[in-house]
């Protein structure tokens, strides 16, 4: 759902940065839109989130008030209310489907390689994962910029992200230069680690990027599990061929 907002007080764009990035540290926000021309707040959310919790995270920018556009016309809003929990059932699933898959080329082969189930185990993870993300591009960079140490100081590593993970894919499942493939991968989500573990230590809310902004999912222990859970595996593989 997207909702537009008035914001007083920015007058400038260091205000709008400010603004931007308190309220996609938000869980529930897969993308904000910020400008000085009304309305200067255009937000996407996974859920409703009421205009007193933008405000407490617009209030952490400086000395900004946000409205809901309908009021600031002189219009009436009805707060909504989501009690839902976010399910981790998708991702599991996910996961499910690519070991079986890994697991059953390794059946029909009559034998069982670890090395090669663990290469496409990965390949079917990055192709995966950067096939969501590249469905809404612009959303998961900006989601992503909100916990990723490597995004917060450099923006569009977001996008070049994506394709990275879909440049892993197609060289586990080819085979391609596989110690260089996999020093690569140890290194990119080894540093993608280290903004998740930030983020669960402060336990600030944040909206997990991994899936994009197709499948909402808080940051999470799960997060923190997919991560390391590659790290283990290309260092696994590392070693093995060393």
């Amino acid at each position: 759902m997207t909702h537009e907002y008035q914001i007083t007080g920015m007058t400038c764009g260091s205000c709008v940065a400010r603004v931007k990035n308190e309220l996609l540290k938000l869980g529930d926000i897969t993308g904000a839109e910020i400008k000085l021309s009304s309305p200067q707040a255009i937000i996407s959310m996974s859920r409703h989130i009421s205009t007193s919790v933008l405000q407490e995270a617009v209030s952490k920018a400086g000395p900004y008030q946000i409205t809901d556009a309908a009021v600031h016309s002189g219009h009436p809003v009805i707060e909504a209310t989501d009690t839902d929990k976010p399910s981790y059932l998708p991702i599991f699933l996910i996961f499910g489907y690519i070991a079986g898959i890994s697991i059953l080329v390794q059946v029909v082969k009559g034998s069982f390689n670890r090395m090669q189930w663990m290469s496409h185990f990965m390949a079917g993870f990055f192709f995966v994962f950067s096939f969501f993300k590249l469905m809404n591009l612009k959303g998961f960079a900006e989601g992503y910029q909100s916990y990723d140490v490597v995004a917060k100081q450099f923006p569009a590593w977001g996008y070049i992200y994506a394709f990275i993970e879909l440049g892993l894919g197609i060289a586990f499942l080819t085979g391609l230069e596989p110690l260089t493939v996999n020093a690569i991968t140890l290194v990119v989500m080894a540093v993608s680690t280290v903004g998740v573990v930030q983020s669960l230590l402060r336990k600030t809310s944040f909206q997990c990027a991994c899936l994009g902004t197709v499948i909402k999912l808080p940051l999470s222990k799960v997060t923190l599990f997919e991560d390391l859970l590659m790290v283990i595996m290309s260092a696994t593989m590392l070693i093995t061929m060393l």
